[in-house]
């Protein structure tokens, strides 16, 4: 069956296409894991490092988080997607204080919130993120974009160490630099990306340092200014990631390796970057599938082999 695309999803489940009381939780479930393994590339290695029993409760959260993101990025109007984002917070609240839900993400993450008694402010600040995207397309300081990390980024960690049932200020704060961290990683791995939509998360002041401003992102080339810039950026997201790697030893020892796969793929995103000697706008950096392998053994014995 050919995958749908983003707007085959919408037409079927949006707010346009109301849908039946009662789906059963198996089903939903099931769309759930459909949507983590068509769009999540690492989802098979993931899944398979967590839990048994917290599995489909990841996917219930990875597909929540896939919705909201392709409502943001993926129906090509801001007042359509603020609108539509509008919508996704309204099945959130009925859910929380009703606890109704007809979409089938919802249906399934009805149970998940349940059973771990995940706080509904992760997924709020999470959507006020995405919202903030339509508007916000540019950050004057790093402080201003390391706050847009904290709710665009951080909550899905906290929601992860819910999951974990080791939710504590001490995992929290490890787990909120391995999460802006790895958003930062992202981000720079994808600033052509993100420019030929209209936004630039490389902070103007930063960018003013190293003597390369908005008009040179037009051009799309890796000058040696620009090089600064982004080996700038790149050392303070490693700094962050690896300010997180402590959070290994705190966690329940089922979730350690899947926290180490995660610090591993976002240290290796950003030596992706630099042996491209920072040249993000000619092909987008990848960690390619050996180096994947390699990833997943490193931090199985990192871990002692948990």
């Amino acid at each position: 069956m050919p995958q749908r695309t983003f707007l085959d999803e919408l037409a079927r489940l949006g707010p346009d296409a109301p849908l039946a009381h009662g789906m059963p939780v198996e089903d939903a479930e099931r769309y759930c894991r459909q949507l983590a393994r068509n769009h999540y590339e690492n989802f098979t290695v993931v899944s398979w490092l967590l839990p048994k029993e917290l599995r489909r409760h990841f996917c219930s959260l990875y597909a929540w988080c896939r919705w909201a993101d392709d409502l943001a990025d993926e129906v090509g109007d801001t007042n359509r997607a603020l609108v539509l984002l509008g919508w996704w917070e309204s099945q959130l609240n009925k859910l929380y204080t009703t606890g109704e839900a007809t979409h089938p993400v919802y249906v399934a993450l009805q149970e998940t919130i349940e059973k771990f008694d995940l706080p509904q402010r992760c997924f709020l600040d999470l959507l006020s993120a995405f919202k903030q995207d339509q508007w916000q397309t540019r950050y004057e300081t790093h402080e201003d974009l390391i706050k847009y990390c904290e709710r665009s980024a951080n909550p899905v960690g906290r929601l992860i160490l819910h999951l974990g049932r080791c939710h504590r200020a001490d995992t929290t704060r490890l787990s909120d630099s391995i999460c802006t961290g790895l958003q930062l990683a992202n981000l720079w791995q994808d600033v052509r990306r993100d420019y030929e939509r209209g936004r630039i998360y490389i902070p103007h002041k930063d960018q003013a340092h190293f003597g390369y401003t908005e008009p040179d992102f037009a051009r799309k080339k890796a000058t040696g200014p620009f090089m600064q810039l982004l080996a700038y950026e790149v050392k303070l997201a490693r700094r962050f990631l690896q300010g997180g790697i402590p959070l290994v030893k705190l966690v329940p020892a089922p979730l350690s390796l899947p926290v180490q796969l995660f610090i591993d793929g976002g240290l290796s995103i950003l030596a992706a970057i630099e042996r491209q000697e920072y040249d993000v706008w000619s092909r987008r950096p990848r960690v390619g599938r050996f180096k994947k392998l390699g990833l997943l053994w490193n931090a199985w014995w990192n871990t002692g082999g948990t």
